[in-house]
């Protein structure tokens, strides 16, 4: 039979039962204001991925690129977000999960904007890489993170937020950069 010091005692009573250290859930609202985040930045990170193919006959004619450019734009960035997935995870096993969000948030960053600027097929296959890579971490990370504070048991209720979030976005992408790439004002760089 076990039995509870008044040290114990006091130090649960000092942590409060709503501080992370004393195991107390999350709430419903508090869940749905991380996923925001975690879902918005996931969102962008699908959405480049497809964005980019309505554009990709006006980006290579600009750009001066051949066939191979052409399909290396697109499978650049698939392939590095691919391969860079598990080291993301492995990652988030060693670092802290936030600052991996935000180190995969300024490299997605980063690679956009080269992207936007590229002179040349190469810069941008190379940049699409680097988006890639980001949005390895980015999809990556939001799943691991809702495993982390959402219980086994509430996981399958808010595993249709992240559904919703690929499923618009890869639907989506298109659509966005046709609209992007066909308005006067913005053009292709803008994708």
């Amino acid at each position: 039979m076990a039995t509870t010091t008044p040290t114990g005692v006091r130090a649960q009573a000092e942590r409060g039962k709503d501080s992370p250290a004393s195991g107390a859930p999350m709430s419903h609202r508090q869940i749905l204001e991380a996923l925001s985040g975690l879902l918005l930045g996931m969102f962008a990170a699908i959405l480049s991925s497809t964005i980019v193919s309505n554009a990709l006959p006006e980006i290579i004619t600009e750009l001066g690129g051949g066939q191979s450019a052409y399909t290396w734009v697109v499978t650049a960035a698939l392939l590095s977000m691919t391969a860079s997935t598990p080291l993301w995870g492995k990652l988030a096993d060693l670092v802290s999960k936030k600052t991996l969000v935000q180190t995969a948030l300024v490299i997605f960053i980063v690679g956009s904007v080269v992207a936007g600027m590229a002179q040349n097929p190469g810069m941008l296959i190379t940049a699409r890489v680097i988006q890639g890579l980001g949005a390895g971490g980015l999809t990556a990370l939001a799943q691991i993170i809702m495993a982390a504070m959402i219980s086994p048991r509430e996981r399958g209720r808010y595993s249709g937020y992240l559904g919703a979030t690929f499923a618009v976005a890869t639907v989506g992408g298109p659509l966005v950069g046709g609209v992007i790439t066909d308005t006067s004002w913005l053009g292709w760089r803008w994708c």
